[in-house]
């Protein structure tokens, strides 16, 4: 098992540079998981991308439903305490320290693209780019 930020969760339904490198990871390790708020977070990137005319609404319901069923059950509610905590420790958002919170919790790496994350927490998160290396 693994968490992977939300960014990660969209490049593995959006075709982008970084799809391969999403689709990698799930042939590495399906067992993805995630704090609940990557929910808000995908429907944010869909609405960027619904209102610069790339995907169309019936679309962007389809990714929706299909990351929704991909983390069905593995998606989870986080400590705020422990949130903050992370907050206080470090220059990322509580919405980013909401998926190291989550990694803490269940013992396993964060997979992420986010530089700021990569740098505050080296040991908990891994790149996208190398998580589909040996570690």
């Amino acid at each position: 098992m693994i968490v992977v930020d939300t960014h990660v969760v969209a490049y593995f339904f959006l075709p982008s540079a970084h799809t391969p490198l999403a689709d990698a990871l799930y042939e590495q390790d399906p067992d993805w998981a995630a704090p609940l708020l990557w929910r808000s977070e995908l429907r944010n990137i869909l609405a960027g991308y619904l209102r610069r005319g790339h995907l169309s609404f019936e679309a962007a319901l389809r990714v929706q439903a299909e990351a929704e069923d991909l983390l069905a059950g593995s998606d989870y509610d986080v400590d705020s305490r422990r949130v903050l905590e992370l907050v206080r420790d470090s220059d990322c958002s509580a919405y980013d320290c909401e998926f190291v919170a989550l990694a803490e919790r269940l013992g396993v790496p964060l997979v992420t693209s986010d530089s700021k994350l990569l740098r505050a927490f080296p040991g908990r998160a891994r790149p996208l780019a190398g998580s589909t290396q040996p570690t």
